[in-house]
């Protein structure tokens, strides 16, 4: 997992080598039992991978682990994960949420793990009412440093407003996802903290490049270079993000400071248009979900500044579930998302989004396809020197930056509410915040959160 420096450290394997280029050995715990009592061993690691890793499976993040050719059990607490080739991000990877390790007692039962997870953490799963909360408690028998905490409840609260006066009123100790136009309101309280992140993640308008007119690099450019994102940044989000240039923001392994990006220039993108052959402009659908009001607003922003040129945007606001089937079926022309780099690493933010081989549902939403950028990506995957990784990336990033197969609008930091009743809470780049040190101050002696 990662600290709070987001530095990498090991917890179910209590450390690890690389034995050669294709080789890893990890070292695992001892006496460690899953919330269900099963033991933690090699075995458990090796099921997990072969569930992960099956096509029948269709894990829809099974590329982060694409080169690994087998996962096998030394003895009962070593195991040895080996690629087909060099695997530069594989440490990083296994960071990711994904490769959390459930029990094989549940994988053999067959039961919706999806809901009914089983782990090894300081926290069990007491209760999921779908659509509405979720109940953790104590595991007993954690094998590290206990929680403090006897549980945390999250409730589901789809109402910014609602959310806010929850907060005021003392009714819960967290909040996310404060809109921008509402943190004065919550950094006046005198009850609560606003609490800011730089996050590893991208938002953006993608373009559908299979379809007309967005198959033309062109109009691509030319949407990018229509819209101003320090408005959006400095307007809409009052400052809380960083302009983006391309997918990765600079706090990511891998990302560059020198590449050239797409500038808001109108003049320049109506002759780009014009020398695309659409210099009266075209009209287009740009598709948005429910759950963001802030992406709503971008979709607006976009509509108008699109407007100038001639361009007649419609916009769609779709519920979060039929939206996202939607964009992976590839039945759009733009549409508004965001992605989390969650293991921090180059590879998790631009071989999803934007290799071939996964078009649709494995993140390449875009259906872009380019096979310079396959090339650098793949060979990025299997450079170990770190320069040499670097240029391979900054060289995929140009490519991005110039063929626009979406708009980097920001880069979002990540805006909470803390009570002050709150210690020690961290927010980790990744979007991640790690409840077990967390404990409440509180007269009344309460030790739930």
């Amino acid at each position: 997992m990662f600290d709070e420096d987001m530095e990498l450290q090991p917890v179910l394997a209590e450390s690890y080598e690389q034995i050669d280029d294709l080789t890893w050995e990890f070292y695992l715990r001892e006496e460690i039992t899953f919330h269900d009592g099963a033991e933690f061993n090699a075995d458990a690691v090796v099921t997990n991978f072969d569930r992960f890793l099956d096509p029948e499976t269709a894990s829809p993040r099974a590329s982060l682990f694409e080169p690994i050719e087998s996962v096998e059990a030394i003895d009962e607490f070593t195991v040895q994960i080996t690629t087909d080739e060099p695997f530069a991000p594989l440490i990083p990877h296994l960071a990711h949420g994904s490769a959390g390790i459930i029990s094989p007692d549940a994988i053999e039962a067959d039961e919706n793990i999806t809901v009914n997870p089983v782990g090894t953490g300081p926290f069990e799963l007491e209760n999921w009412e779908q659509g509405n909360e979720i109940v953790l408690a104590r595991y007993e028998d954690y094998w590290g440093d206990s929680a403090i905490l006897d549980s945390v409840t999250l409730k589901v609260v789809p109402e910014q407003s609602t959310r806010m006066a929850m907060i005021e009123q003392g009714e819960a100790h967290f909040m996310q996802q404060i809109e921008p136009a509402n943190v004065g309101r919550i950094d006046s309280l005198d009850n609560v903290e606003v609490v800011t992140q730089e996050g590893f993640g991208i938002d953006y308008i993608g373009f559908n490049t299979s379809v007309e007119p967005f198959d033309d690099p062109l109009v691509r450019q030319a949407l990018s270079m229509a819209l101003d994102s320090e408005a959006i940044v400095n307007g809409l989000y009052e400052g809380y993000g960083q302009v983006a240039t391309n997918p990765l923001n600079d706090i990511v392994n891998g990302a560059s400071a020198d590449v050239e990006g797409l500038e808001y220039d109108p003049e320049q993108a109506a002759e780009l248009l014009a020398e695309a052959g659409y210099e009266d402009g075209f009209s287009a659908t740009l598709i948005t979900n429910d759950a963001n009001p802030m992406r709503v607003q971008i979709a607006e922003l976009a509509q108008d500044q699109f407007g100038e040129l001639g361009i007649d945007i419609s916009i769609e606001q779709m519920e979060w579930g039929a939206y996202l089937d939607r964009v992976d079926s590839g039945d759009t022309e733009m549409f508004i998302l965001g992605w989390s780099i969650s293991s921090g690493d180059a590879d998790n933010g631009l071989h999803p989004l934007f290799h071939s081989d996964n078009v649709g549902a494995n993140g390449n939403q875009t259906f872009f396809e380019n096979d310079e950028l396959d090339e650098l990506l793949d060979a990025a995957r299997e450079e170990m020197d770190e320069d040499a990784r670097q240029e391979l990336y900054q060289q995929a990033q140009q490519i991005l930056a110039d063929e626009a197969p979406m708009i980097y609008t920001l880069h979002t930091d990540y805006v909470v509410g803390v009570a002050d009743s709150v210690n020690d809470f961290i927010h980790y780049p990744n979007g991640q915040f790690p409840f077990w040190q967390i404990s409440i101050s509180e007269e009344a002696g309460d030790s739930s959160y």
